[in-house]
Parts: structure tokens; sequence; C-alpha cells
């Protein structure tokens, strides 16, 4: 068993409506095989939430229990609306905007975050009022709890990450919002006169937001061969942690669940299965890692 004075964070990563569906399951698995390592999991002390993962972080920390939050992904009906964008065309834009010369003294990644903030603010999506009120339908409570959570989000403006927490003085839709804004599929977010968009551009990990951490287990909903843009990729982070890290990658039966489209809400049933069916397959070894 960790010792109590261990700082846990349990770390939730982007991948669209397919990976909020995809961690839920993968929680409610390990809660099948191994209720203790589910419970320790959910009672992190601190909950990382990158785009997808802002939404699963913000309603494990509303006091739901894990079956209505699983049982929601699977229900027929949902309030999630499609953007009628696909991940490569997103891709094409980020691209389209990351081509031609940088600035050669300048700071290369905060760069391509402005540039891809631009391609944000300039394409045309669903209204911001429209997308806010699916966010707050995505979550059970609409006020930050107690507990520390983080979500990662980005100002199109600097480039810069920003992390939002219970005292930044930000509303949770706001914040969620915000995080999982994907450039080109939806609109930024407007906060005190800033717009932000998905913390998970740069990276879908952001593992360093729970630096103060002792340990983490971090959810992926993406191959652990998945090539990133920018950096070295998930991988790398997770092995340049300074503390102790685990990790559940999207195996691939998830990955073929999930479809071409991780931002079509057709995908939400069948990657929430695959989730469970995954998180069964790897409680034992995520409660050997917890020690319990």
């Amino acid at each position: 068993m960790l010792d109590v004075t261990t700082k846990r964070a349990l770390v939730l990563a982007g991948g669209g409506i397919a990976g909020i569906a995809w961690e839920t399951g993968v929680l409610r698995g390990i809660a099948d095989e191994s209720p203790a390592a589910a419970r320790l999991l959910l009672d992190s002390d601190v909950l990382v939430g990158t785009s997808a993962g802002s939404a699963v972080a913000a309603q494990l920390s509303s006091g739901a229990a894990l079956e209505t939050l699983f049982d929601r992904q699977v229900a027929e009906a949902s309030a999630e609306i499609d953007s009628g964008v696909d991940i490569e065309t997103i891709t094409e834009l980020f691209l389209a905007a990351l081509a031609g010369p940088y600035e050669a003294s300048g700071d290369r990644t905060r760069e391509q975050m402005q540039r891809i903030g631009a391609v944000a603010l300039q394409t045309k999506t669903v209204a911001e009022a429209v997308r806010r009120q699916v966010i707050a339908q995505r979550l059970p409570s609409h006020e930050w709890s107690q507990r520390v959570v983080r979500l990662t989000a980005i100002d199109t403006a600097t480039g810069e990450l920003v992390v939002f927490e219970r005292d930044s003085g930000v509303e949770l839709i706001d914040a969620v919002a915000a995080s999982c804004a994907v450039p080109g599929a939806w609109p930024p977010v407007t906060i005190d006169g800033r717009r932000y968009m998905d913390g998970g551009v740069a990276s879908a990990v952001n593992l360093g937001v729970a630096h103060d951490c002792d340990v983490a287990v971090v959810l992926l909903p993406s191959g652990e061969d998945t090539p990133s843009p920018f950096g070295a990729g998930a991988p790398a982070e997770i092995a340049a942690f300074p503390g102790t890290s685990f990790a559940v990658f999207a195996d691939e039966n998830s990955l073929a669940a999930f479809g071409p489209n991780p931002l079509d809400p057709r995908c939400r049933i069948s990657s929430a299965v695959a989730g469970r069916e995954q998180g069964r397959r790897e409680a034992a070894s995520v409660a050997r890692f917890l020690g319990v």
C-alpha cells in the first residue's frame, strides 16, 4: 500500500467524445475487478483534466457515482452535438497554420500555439452559447468541488498554457468548455475578455500540471505509438515525470471502437464499452501499482 503521505494524481488526457466515454469506461472496468484500486483512483488528491479529461475530472469531482457516469455514456440519448468536422480536417488546418518561417530567437512552441489560436478564432463554428449549453449538460454539478481539480486550456493570443482551478475565479462550465474547445471544431471560450482553446493542442497529457504529486496514474485515449506534432509525445512526457507513474493507453480494441473520428457523438457508446472491457483487463496491474 502506498504511504498515506504520498500525494496521488489521476491525470485524464484529451481524446474527444470518445475519450470522455473511454476514460469513464476504464474506471468503471477497474471498479468491476478491483473496487479498492478504483476507490484510490477516484479519491486521488489531485485531478488533472485536459480537453476530454477535463469533462471527466469535473464529473468525478461532482460526487456522482461512477456507475451513474458510465450509464450516462452508454445511454441512447445524449446532449452531444456533431461539429461536422473530423480529425483529418482539423489536422490539415493545423499543418497549414504551422507552415512557414518562425522567429529565429522566439519560443517555437508558443508561436505554434499562437498560430493555431488564430485558426481557432477565424474558423466558423456554432455560437459559444450553444457549445456552453452542451458542456453544461455534461456536468452533474456546475459548481467547483472542494477537491483539487486542475483543468488546462491555452490562451489563443499568448499561446500559453493556463490552468483553471477552484480559486481561479472562473465558472466550472467555462473552464471545461475552454479546455474542450478544439480549434476548428468548437469556438474559443471567452473568459474575462480573453479567448481560450483546447488545453490538449500542445500536449494531450499536460503531466507537468501534477508537478507537486509523488504518484500519477494517467489515462490516455490514444495509442502508445500515436505521433505527436509537438515535443516527444506522451510516452516521453510520462517518462520525464519526476514521481512514479502508471499509464493506461488505449489498446487496439479500444482504438477500433473509437472509429475514424473521436469527435463524432456516435462513437460514445462503443468507446465506453471498450473502455470498460480494457479497464477490467488493466485492473490487476493498476491494483499492484497502487499496492492494493
